[in-house]
């Protein structure tokens, strides 16, 4: 473990790439929802591209037994782990983070003490099986936490939901610090509600014990229409960028101009067979985020096709990079 920041961690993190809708599948095993069983290859071939981080989103419901141990399966563990490595051993930060598991994640006060047991005994395990990991590897304590199917959900939540989501960022947090070894001084990413970029969530969000070496946490697909919600293929106008600029400030006005390293964990744009569009944007966004300080990490959910949402730049089963434009500009501007 280097005796450095958080804020110097990031710097080094620069741009990364998820490996989504693999391990954080919502079923029994990671090719549930159509990707390939992740190899080293893979893996490989994102580092060679020049990605310094690699994101291991993970679902662990389908694999953690019941109260009051609720126990990892030890197969499940090892396979984590083993795509942990594979990260590793390219020299990346490896984030690890606990994604799919809203359905028990519950951000109200009737469900908080249960759900907070829960989340420390998992987080104890995840901790205690990589505690001799140097700080190249980052725990992010919940991906985005909010109530499933509330009104609130996309908005920022509640106060109560803001309030307690806070509480299980701590209570996570303790878990891995209680550890000890390489733990005690991990760097450790806490995500606002959502991990939105409304105000509402990011003045909510409360550091736990005001721990020096966490990192925020922000999820931004800005502006949605665009980059999510398939209803506008274009962008570029100056009014577009004025808009992502006054974006990334919000940010930083509230998190980096007072001292806190922001990862944006998620951004990406999806195919509409807009290609120019799509770079002029990831242009942009990835130069505003690295002008910035934050590290950005590209959403990749391995699908590319037009018909399903297009985020994947990257294609797992061909080890080919359809996108590699996108790829090689975001890779670029941190460089």
């Amino acid at each position: 473990m280097r005796n450095i920041t958080s804020i110097d961690v990031v710097s080094e993190m620069k741009t990364g790439w998820n490996l989504g809708n693999s391990l954080d599948v919502e079923g029994p095993d990671e090719t549930y929802w159509g990707n390939p069983a992740t190899t080293k290859t893979m893996i490989d071939s994102v580092s060679a591209r020049g990605f310094k981080t690699l994101r291991v989103p993970v679902t662990w419901r389908f694999h953690q037994g019941p109260a009051p141990n609720y126990l990892v399966e030890a197969n499940w563990l090892d396979r984590v782990e083993e795509i942990v490595n594979y990260g590793r051993a390219n020299n990346m930060y490896v984030i690890l983070n606990v994604h799919h598991d809203d359905t028990w994640i519950i951000p109200t006060y009737d469900q908080a003490d249960e759900v907070k047991d829960r989340l420390s005994k998992l987080w104890t395990q995840v901790a205690e099986r990589f505690k001799n990991y140097s700080d190249f590897l980052i725990f992010e304590t919940l991906n985005e936490p909010r109530h499933e199917n509330t009104a609130n959900e996309w908005t920022g939540g509640t106060a109560e939901g803001r309030d307690v989501v806070n509480q299980f960022h701590q209570v996570s947090l303790e878990a891995i610090r209680a550890t000890g070894g390489n733990n005690s001084t991990r760097h450790i990413m806490i995500s606002a509600y959502a991990a939105s970029t409304l105000p509402v969530a990011m003045n909510a969000l409360v550091i736990p014990n005001d721990d020096p070496n966490t990192i925020i946490s922000l999820h931004s697909y800005f502006p949605y229409p665009f980059t999510l919600g398939g209803t506008n293929a274009t962008w570029g106008t100056d009014n577009d960028r004025a808009q992502l600029e006054a974006e990334m400030d919000r940010i930083k006005t509230k998190f980096t101009d007072n001292g806190k390293a922001v990862v944006l964990g998620e951004w990406a744009s999806g195919n509409q067979n807009n290609l120019e569009d799509r770079l002029e944007h990831a242009t942009f966004y990835a130069q505003a985020a690295a002008e910035r300080g934050f590290a950005s990490v590209w959403w990749d959910n391995g699908n590319s096709d037009v018909s399903n949402d297009g985020l994947a730049i990257f294609n797992r089963q061909t080890l080919t990079w359809p996108f590699e434009n996108i790829a090689d500009i975001i890779v670029e501007a941190n460089n």
